[in-house]
């Protein structure tokens, strides 16, 4: 164990210098080093703040955005359960800060210091919360020792575990150490379950993925996007999210080849260099940003008045390129879950490279087939919405394109696979519901 410890530590140092590095090229990581600069005063002036006023404290720690976004339903729940709770939000990663640092609920929003005894120290000495909610993949050592000395009850929520993980291996002694550390796990599968209750872990529930409860809300909502209407008006339209660049590649021919369809592509990496990339692979396009000057609307996100009005010149210029664009680049986060109810077609990214595949339940929610690629066997529900019948994976542009051809030409065939889709999501629904029962059950919070 103290072997273990010794190398954490040297992974948390090297993580350290890895980032300022980094930050000599990248916008991200130097956002990373910014975001925790006076990071002590500002915990301690909130956390007096907090504490001042009546009512629990609830700590939510998500990694980034999309972990935010499977906290949200959780957090939205208790607060109506119990009104006069105080709730503090950490990120690890700039992309959930930057998008989710002004949301109403919470009463403080920051970045989680780098896992430290007295980072630990500081942020429990200066809330003192009486719930600590950690979601999905966050396990930090220092922050869940000192939340587990202190007994203050520490939950995972849609935790996904895998037999490969460290946790399961003979070095992973400190891993498991953590596991530990909470109070109780709720992973998505019961699959996951066994893997714990096999490894003697038996303060574990299998009650499903609160992003299902999370997309049926965004959906249910029905916010609309004017600029998006103005932009496909009557033609068919596909939605590309969380593309990369094997993505793009994927899809660019089939664009060119159907000037009717249009095209929403919402890139993962919106910085400059990559939606560069993108109008290059898809040359009738034009940017969200763009549209938005054109139709009389501040970009998002800008300080630009909404009244503000481009320049006759430049107002002509983008009226051409709209008027030719067959393809819509998003430039912006935040917009995504959204954007999927515009589509007839879905296709979310991530397939086809190592990063992973991202989140194919905001887009079948709406009741549309979603398309992928081959690399998912590490996302269980993407093979259960193919046995539904409204999911379907490609291996190569060729796989693609056919597929394609089928749902656009074949109204029948789409619509079907759509239902299949958001059937698949209602059935799923109710892990919130399932883990603030055992909140209240187990009485972890006080009104």
């Amino acid at each position: 164990m103290a072997l273990s410890i010794v190398f954490y530590r040297l992974f948390l140092a090297l993580y350290a210098v890895g980032v300022r590095i980094a930050a000599l090229k990248s916008p991200k990581a130097r956002l990373w080093i910014r975001g925790r600069r006076g990071i002590k005063s500002r915990f301690r002036e909130a956390g007096s703040r907090i504490r001042s006023a009546s009512g629990p404290v609830i700590w939510f720690h998500c990694a980034s955005l999309g972990e935010f976004e499977q906290g949200r339903p959780v957090m939205e729940e208790l607060k109506a359960k119990y009104p006069n709770a105080r709730m503090l939000v950490t990120f690890f990663s700039p992309s959930g800060y930057e998008i989710r640092k002004n949301y109403a609920l919470a009463d403080h929003i920051d970045y989680l210091p780098l896992d430290s005894p007295a980072n630990a120290n500081l942020l429990l000495d200066s809330f003192r919360p009486d719930l600590v909610i950690f979601v999905k993949y966050e396990f930090w050592y220092y922050y869940i020792r000192e939340t587990k000395r202190r007994n203050i009850p520490l939950l995972l929520i849609s935790g996904a575990f895998r037999s490969d993980q460290p946790f399961f291996q003979w070095y992973g002694k400190l891993h498991r150490n953590m596991l530990n550390g909470f109070y109780h796990l709720f992973v998505q599968y019961p699959h996951h379950e066994e893997i714990l209750r096999e490894y003697g872990f038996n303060a574990v529930t299998a009650c499903g993925d609160t992003r299902f409860d999370r997309v049926i809300a965004t959906a249910e909502k029905g916010t609309e996007l004017p600029l998006i209407e103005a932009f496909c008006g009557e033609h068919p339209v596909l939605v590309a999210g969380s593309t990369w660049t094997e993505d793009d590649e994927e899809l660019c021919h089939y664009s060119k080849t159907h000037p009717e369809i249009r095209f929403v592509i919402a890139p993962h990496e919106v910085d400059e260099d990559n939606i560069s990339d993108l109008e290059k692979l898809f040359p009738n396009n034009i940017r969200y940003s763009a549209l938005s000057r054109l139709l009389g609307k501040a970009p998002h996100p800008s300080s630009v008045s909404p009244e503000w009005v481009p320049p006759a010149s430049e107002e002509r210029l983008l009226q051409e390129k709209f008027e030719k664009a067959t393809t819509l680049i998003i430039d912006n986060i935040g917009m995504l879950s959204r954007l999927y109810r515009y589509a007839q077609v879905t296709y979310v990214g991530g397939g086809f490279g190592t990063n992973g595949l991202h989140n194919i339940l905001e887009a079948a929610v709406y009741g549309k087939p979603v398309l992928f690629g081959p690399n998912h066997e590490k996302f269980p529900e993407a093979g259960e919405m193919i046995d539904a019948g409204g999911a379907f994976s490609v291996s190569n542009a060729l796989e693609l394109e056919k597929k394609l051809d089928e749902f656009f030409q074949r109204v029948e065939v789409r619509e079907a696979a759509g239902k299949a889709a958001r059937e698949y999501i209602y059935r799923s629904k109710g892990a919130t519901a399932k883990i603030v029962e055992f909140i209240q059950a187990n009485r972890l919070l006080t009104i």
